[in-house]
């Protein structure tokens, strides 16, 4: 089953798309979040023949949902609603900061690590939630 992994935000939401086994995430695009972003989301979706989305949640330090968790939760209903599928969550906590320290760590001098920082934590999501699943199923 192929998953598609979003980092929302209020500017740009980064993409990233599993295989199609649902082991492997890796990075997508980043699109523009503007009037029209859930049908271009919708055509990728259609395009990599997607068949479950997973959105990050950026839940607080301690756990406590803020404004942007509100956002991010009213996206993913809009997803649902457009596309039909499957949407579901995870904790994005850190996922940022730890893309931006990989990226780093790669040499990726600061203006490519901004460039590229939205579909790496959409990566990471993503992959923190296959690995989730397959911890849960035993496989």
């Amino acid at each position: 089953m192929r998953h598609l992994g979003i980092d929302y935000g209020r500017v740009r939401i980064g993409l990233s798309i599993s295989d199609p086994t649902g082991s492997l995430a890796q990075p997508l695009t980043i699109l523009k979040n503007r009037p029209g972003v859930v049908e271009e989301i919708k055509e990728l979706i259609l395009s990599h023949q997607v068949e479950k989305i997973v959105i990050g949640l950026p839940l607080n330090m301690d756990g406590g949902e803020g404004e942007m968790v509100q956002e991010a939760r009213e996206f993913a209903s809009k997803l649902q609603e457009t596309t039909g599928l499957p949407v579901d969550t995870m904790d994005e906590r850190l996922t940022s900061w730890e893309a931006h320290s990989i990226m780093k760590e790669a040499g990726l001098n600061r203006k490519k690590r901004s460039k590229l920082a939205d579909k790496v934590a959409a990566t990471l999501i993503l992959q923190r939630y296959l690995e989730r699943q397959r911890d849960a199923t035993g496989g």
